[in-house]
């Protein structure tokens, strides 16, 4: 009976924590109801034993919401599926690269791989982006260590990016023809 009690009492302080970032996130247009903070937490629980990962210590939901609601690309239509999706994946990856990254460097990696290079797409993030970046890290590559996992993409990107200047280039050969 205990036990129970102190299982309600933990769940209900998860609760009210991830409620309570609403005071942060109100600025960017996000919020979370009862029901979204308890769906989020259903879902962290079912990534947990998904990726069979065991969490002490401060919740990486909250530290999920805090690192991306200032994002360009999440906004109250899709705040929840985000938070869910970026749980699952933020799990999956500490397994993939063998939890020899911090949860602070992953997240920086990802929110910045979020918005500059997925633009918003869990896909690209996923299966492109983290998947290329465990590979280098699995290898024995730990340059992320000094940035904290910043600005490391660029090394590993293998697609060619956007290139301002050829496309002004460009759009002065066409104006001209």
């Amino acid at each position: 009976m205990e036990k129970d009690w102190r299982l309600l009492l933990q769940k209900q302080n998860q609760l009210n924590k991830v409620i309570e970032t609403n005071q942060r996130t109100k600025q960017y247009g996000l919020f979370l109801s009862k029901r979204d903070a308890e769906l989020i937490l259903e879902e962290r629980n079912h990534a947990l034993q998904e990726e069979q990962r065991v969490e002490f210590g401060e919740s990486i939901t909250l530290k999920i919401i805090n690192e991306f609601c200032g994002s360009d690309y999440i906004d109250q239509s899709n705040y929840v599926t985000t938070v869910v999706r970026l749980q699952q994946i933020f799990y999956l990856y500490k397994n993939e690269m063998n939890d020899e990254i911090t949860d602070d460097e992953l997240l920086h990696f990802m929110n910045e791989q979020f918005e500059f290079i997925c633009y918003g797409d869990l896909d690209y993030l996923e299966g492109t982006c983290l998947n290329i970046f465990s590979q280098a890290i699995r290898a024995g590559y730990r340059g992320y260590r000094s940035s904290e996992g910043r600005r490391e993409y660029a090394g590993f990107d293998e697609v060619k990016r956007w290139d301002y200047e050829l496309y002004l280039d460009c759009l002065k050969e066409l104006c001209w023809r």
